[in-house]
């Protein structure tokens, strides 16, 4: 991808140096509501050109195998209405990756001069010090936490929160974050959903049928 553009590998978004980029990754199994809120703030509070939905092959982390991507992918597409700025993507299906340092890593590599930002829900803060290699994903990329209902106290007390409580930027200089050199993170307080992504699951929602569930689109 010459001079950081995805353009000339067919299926891969595009970047281009200097612009920042958002990274919500995640099996979407299924794309809800919830998904739709954080995008918003995302793009709202953090000066964002574009968010990538990276809906992943499987997550290591869970037992459950996952709806076939292509379904997922989908509904996920649905649900944005094909909204301008944000971008879903199997990117990390044709990269190969399984871990979310390496994908890091391999989008670092491929869309050189871009500046991406992760982003993520505070209940996934609370455990991130069980994904594989952590502080690297901490020293590679800063970081947006945005909030989860119940989750804001465990989250902001988490082993990671504490280890890189020094690099963490108040919410009001959250449009500095994608400047920023890492480790940088924020937490973002926002509207709630009590919508999940396993509770649709338990209500029967997702397998019931091929589209994606009802909630609020961008």
């Amino acid at each position: 991808m010459r001079g950081g553009s995805g353009q000339g590998r067919a299926g891969w978004p595009v970047a281009r140096a200097g612009e920042r980029i958002g990274l919500l990754g995640g099996s979407f199994d299924p794309p809800h509501a919830g998904h739709v809120r954080l995008t918003q703030e995302a793009l709202r509070r953090l000066g964002l050109a574009r968010i990538w939905w990276l809906v992943s092959p499987g997550n290591p982390l869970k037992a459950r195998p996952a709806a076939p991507l292509d379904r997922r992918i989908a509904a996920a597409r649905r649900l944005l209405a094909d909204h301008p700025r944000v971008i879903v993507t199997d990117v990390e299906a044709r990269l190969g990756t399984r871990f979310t340092a390496d994908t890091l890593a391999r989008l670092a590599r491929a869309y050189p001069g871009v500046r991406f930002v992760w982003l993520m829900g505070a209940d996934n803060l609370a455990g991130f010090h069980r994904w594989q290699r952590w502080t690297d994903i901490v020293a590679g990329v800063p970081i947006a936490v945005l909030a989860r209902p119940g989750s804001g106290l465990k989250a902001l007390g988490s082993r990671a929160a504490r280890r890189f409580a020094g690099a963490r930027l108040p919410a009001a200089a959250a449009r500095r974050l994608g400047r920023a050199r890492p480790p940088a993170w924020t937490y973002l307080t926002m509207p709630l959903s009590p919508l999940s992504s396993t509770a649709l699951r338990n209500r029967g929602v997702w397998p019931a049928g091929d589209g994606a569930p009802p909630g609020t689109r961008l």
